[in-house]
């Protein structure tokens, strides 16, 4: 028989087969190939093949088994060739989009990143996408973002900008996250008003996602395990839930739709969406993380700025008062003897005829007198004014300063200073000096009356509209004991100076204070109790 084909020939010429073409002159030395690639799709080959059966010939038979085998084989590895591109498309396209997200610090520009992905085109191009994450409390499972088209003249205009702009999906995260994050949400602001979910009912399908961690298709809104509220707010009967969950973590849920399309969503697309929520949870993590370290190293910084005002302010406080007292106590020594002076030069000037020479003399002393004493009194008042007698303090950042500087004095001693400071204290109305002045001087003494060794407990908290600052020591309590000028502010003969440091003490913090007590604590030392009022009424003294 003679073939109409070249399949019979081991060796061919370029114009011996029309099906060659000028770049594929190798297959022509090639029968296998030549065979493989082109004699099974050339019309005269089928020609042979029918001539073959009409011919009866034995080979026809097998030669036609032969070839349905190689045509389902060459099948079969074409679908495993698009299979593989479609992978590797799938790798570039997450390998993209984890390396966008690996950058990311921002939650905002995470979240624009994994939402554009899920819709996208050249993602996995789903119509919707909604995205509920768990509230700081961790008690509910909260709508806070929502992305794609609300109808279908809005989904024609956005596949409009895209096919025009021809962005790829980094570009289009990074314009999503400029130029329409705000937008996007208060677009669907009344169905992530409502996708609100308590995370305590482990029935609902939402929250039974997270917990059992996988993926779920539902295909049937009115199925019974769906929730008819859920299925209500979104509005489709098809939606897929991706749980996002990084290190046992619970972060959120994303639910995508083709309320557009309508096309179906597949297991291969569930599967391929479901390999980007780990990557997505642990950048919206991170991110969270990093937006709430943010926030405390603001708040640190602010917190520190005020302590470095409120220091300024005390050491200033600190060196007017020092100069009051130094006024003050020069004044008082002026006072008294300027006092006598011109008190008995008055009572000469009594006794003084109009016409006696000393007179003049007396009333120029008396009358230098007043203008002195005038002139002290109005120094006097400087030193009563230089400082502010009420200000805005807070009492937990007194109690670290002071024990910071009484710490200084128990280092080597042996004794131990304890802090137990109630948080969020509001801050009081008081004599920041006086007041400090007084808890150093309790603690001062605390100190010297112990043992190593000791311990000094320095506490606050807040008792309906009062602070109270509790001081607590184990120094022995003596027969008579210089702390006893607290017990006892009217005792008298008192020629220790400490004991009348003590007793000034008690009488400013009484003055200061809405209450101030003190008691003896049974071998145990003693306990110190400052109450501050919260009204500015009730903490101005005159």
């Amino acid at each position: 028989m003679q073939s109409e084909c070249c399949w019979t020939k081991e060796v061919i010429t370029p114009d011996e087969c029309c099906s060659i073409s000028t770049d594929e002159t190798d297959l022509c030395t090639s029968l296998e190939r030549r065979f493989l690639a082109k004699c099974l799709e050339c019309p005269l080959f089928v020609k042979d093949q029918e001539r073959l059966t009409e011919e009866g010939n034995p080979a026809a038979p097998l030669l036609r088994i032969l070839i349905t085998e190689i045509n389902r084989k060459k099948s079969r590895l074409n679908t495993l060739v698009n299979f593989l591109d479609s992978r590797n498309l799938e790798i570039q396209f997450l390998h993209e989009i984890v390396a966008v997200l690996q950058t990311s610090l921002e939650l905002d520009e995470v979240l624009s990143v994994a939402l554009t992905a899920i819709t996208a085109g050249k993602g996995f191009g789903m119509n919707r996408a909604f995205l509920l994450l768990v509230d700081k409390e961790r008690t509910h499972l909260k709508g806070y973002l929502g992305v794609g088209p609300r109808n279908y003249q809005e989904a024609w205009e956005i596949w409009e900008e895209i096919s025009r702009d021809d962005l790829s999906l980094r570009e289009m995260a990074t314009q999503f996250h400029q130029t329409k994050f705000s937008a996007e949400k208060n677009k669907f602001h009344d169905i992530l008003e409502r996708l609100s979910f308590p995370m305590s009912d482990e029935g609902h399908i939402l929250i039974r996602s997270l917990n059992e961690r996988r993926a779920i298709l539902v295909h049937e809104a009115s199925n019974k395990e769906v929730d008819p509220f859920l299925a209500e707010t979104i509005g489709v009967d098809t939606f897929l839930i991706l749980p996002l969950i990084s290190r046992n973590r619970h972060i959120g849920v994303i639910l995508a739709d083709n309320i557009i399309t309508r096309k179906p969503i597949t297991q291969q697309d569930m599967s391929f969406m479901e390999t980007l929520t780990f990557p997505v949870a642990f950048a919206i993590e991170r991110a969270s993380l990093y937006e709430r370290l943010h926030d405390d190293l603001e708040k640190l910084t602010v917190a520190n700025t005020k302590l470095h005002e409120q220091q300024k302010l005390i050491v200033r406080m600190e060196k007017l008062a020092l100069l009051g007292k130094i006024t003050s106590s020069i004044a008082h020594s002026i006072r008294n003897p300027l006092t006598v002076i011109g008190g008995f030069a008055r009572s000469l000037l009594k006794n003084v005829t109009e016409h006696d020479p000393k007179r003049e003399p007396l009333e120029n002393i008396v009358q230098k007198s007043k203008q002195l004493e005038d002139v002290l009194s109005e120094v006097l008042g400087y030193a009563d004014s230089v400082l502010p007698a009420i200000a805005e303090w807070d009492v937990n950042q007194m109690a670290e300063t002071i024990s910071r500087e009484v710490l200084k004095k128990t280092e080597d001693a042996g004794i131990t200073i304890t802090l137990d400071l109630a948080p969020g204290l509001p801050m009081v109305y008081l004599d920041y000096r006086q007041i400090a002045y007084c808890i150093k001087k309790i603690l001062s003494n605390s100190i010297k009356a112990m043992t190593p060794p000791g311990e000094i407990f320095l506490g606050t908290k807040l008792a309906d509209d009062s602070i109270v600052v509790e001081i607590l020591d184990t120094a022995p309590i003596p027969e008579r004991e210089a702390h006893e000028a607290f017990l006892d502010p009217g005792m008298t003969g008192l020629d220790d100076t400490c004991d009348m440091e003590l007793s000034f003490c008690r009488v400013i913090l009484e003055n200061y204070s809405k209450s101030f007590t003190v008691e003896r604590r049974a071998g145990q030392g003693r306990r110190y109790l400052l109450q501050f009022s919260l009204k500015k009424e009730d903490s101005d003294h005159e």
